[in-house]
């Protein structure tokens, strides 16, 4: 065992670290198809008006606001699709259907409900305004009109918006390629028999889980080998193809613990502890795109010479968790291009009485329940960092500041909403 070199670095201080040093990765264009939950990357402008044309908001007839009142001669139809092309001439009117373009010639539209039709003459109520019940071109949108900023997530309408604008392909932000790997001789694949002081590589799924929930390529490195030039090589050659590295395990100050000096050899480490709990040997770095190795690379670095982002998660199955949520995803939506990267947060009424941690700020799990107007956030037990249990089911993480005093049960507080009861 070791002391560390590493000083203790405020949470909010390391958070703003990393997104300070967080690369924007880029556009690339893909198919409407594999548009959904992706990041506009460029504000999408209507080309033309939407809609296009003057198009009927129900079923009925096409007719002058002028001829209300009178018995009209039925002498065509417009259908959605198929619409009729001739102007119309004074006193007869027009069958229109949901959907289908207003003739010229006309200026509203009766429901089917409200006439009389006999044979091929429609009696039309007297009151009729120009105007009524159909589309006008440019309703929705206007040609030139800012229809979704750079930065939106594309949900259902987003998309169809786009489709209906008959963009087939949008520009998106590129999604960060990681690299993820495990570390520790303890370990073993899921679904092996464990020997005597092993366990199963729980937190490799666990961050795969959440990877591809904020939206990044994950390439599996398996577990590292707990050997120094071995680990380098792994290490190495995924980086070659990936913007983004992510270990868990490895970071604290045992002989064993291998990432801080691994990254430290590869580009630099400026964050080796951060006052979090649960979370402490959290470790953030960067490394050049022309990496520190024995041998040069021939041939420009990738990506321009865009420097990589590495993540050292402890190995604690709740601490690895509760250090992405509060370094990782945000960093992860930056490089995407999204415009809010943090969770959202809602004022929750404490539950409990939560202690306080004297020199770290602390995130307690919580589940939420609805009291009233309030949500209340009730513990979810022990919250101990091995305890994955803790955040099973948990809606809520709490931040709890440094201090010796704790927040009294009944208090408001902030917390970062991970998913609603």
């Amino acid at each position: 065992m070791r002391a560390s070199a590493y000083p203790l670095v405020d949470a909010g201080a390391a958070a703003a670290l990393v997104l300070a040093h967080a690369p924007v990765l880029g556009a690339e264009r893909v198919p409407l198809s594999d548009c959904p939950g992706r990041v506009l990357a460029e504000e999408l402008v209507a080309s033309a008006p939407l809609p296009a044309f003057p198009s009927s908001a129900v079923d009925g007839y096409a007719v002058r606001a002028v001829d209300g009142g009178k018995s009209l001669r039925v002498v065509g139809e417009s259908a959605a699709g198929r619409p009729f092309d001739s102007k119309v001439q004074p006193g007869t009117a027009i069958r229109i259907l949901t959907g289908g373009v207003l003739p010229d010639g006309t200026d509203c539209v009766v429901m089917v409900e409200d006439v009389e039709l006999s044979g091929e003459v429609v009696k039309i109520p007297a009151g009729l305004v120009a105007g009524q019940n159909f589309h006008a071109p440019g309703a929705d949108l206007r040609a030139g009109e800012e229809v979704l900023r750079a930065g939106t997530v594309l949900g259902a309408a987003e998309i169809g918006l786009a489709a209906a604008l008959g963009r087939a392909d949008l520009p998106v932000g590129r999604r960060p390629r990681v690299a993820l790997l495990s570390t520790g001789d303890e370990l073993v694949e899921v679904g092996k028999k464990p020997a005597r002081g092993q366990i199963p590589d729980s937190n490799r799924w666990a961050l795969l889980a959440a990877l591809r929930d904020a939206g990044a390529e994950v390439r599996l490195l398996g577990i590292g080998p707990d050997e120094p030039e071995a680990l380098r090589r792994l290490v190495v050659d995924a980086l070659e193809g990936a913007d983004v590295l992510v270990t868990s395990g490895g970071v604290s100050v045992g002989t064993h613990d291998l990432i801080k000096p691994l990254l430290e050899s590869l580009g630099d480490v400026h964050v080796g502890r951060v006052k979090l709990k649960p979370g402490k040997p959290f470790t953030f770095a960067t490394i050049p795109a022309r990496m520190r190795v024995s041998a040069p690379h021939p041939g420009p670095p990738p990506d321009g010479g865009r420097e990589k982002v590495a993540f050292g998660l402890p190995g604690f199955p709740v601490s690895s968790l509760v250090t992405f949520e509060v370094f990782v995803r945000p960093a992860l939506r930056k490089m995407q291009g999204y415009s809010q990267l943090q969770r959202p947060t809602l004022p929750v009424r404490l539950g409990y009485d939560a202690r306080a941690t004297a020199d770290r700020t602390e995130y307690q799990r919580v589940t939420l329940r609805r009291e009233g107007r309030d949500l209340v956030g009730v513990s979810t037990g022990s919250q101990s960092s091995s305890r994955l249990m803790s955040l099973a089911g948990a809606h809520a993480l709490v931040r709890i500041p440094p201090g010796d005093q704790g927040i009294k049960e009944g208090t408001i507080v902030e917390a970062m909403i991970l998913a609603l009861p």
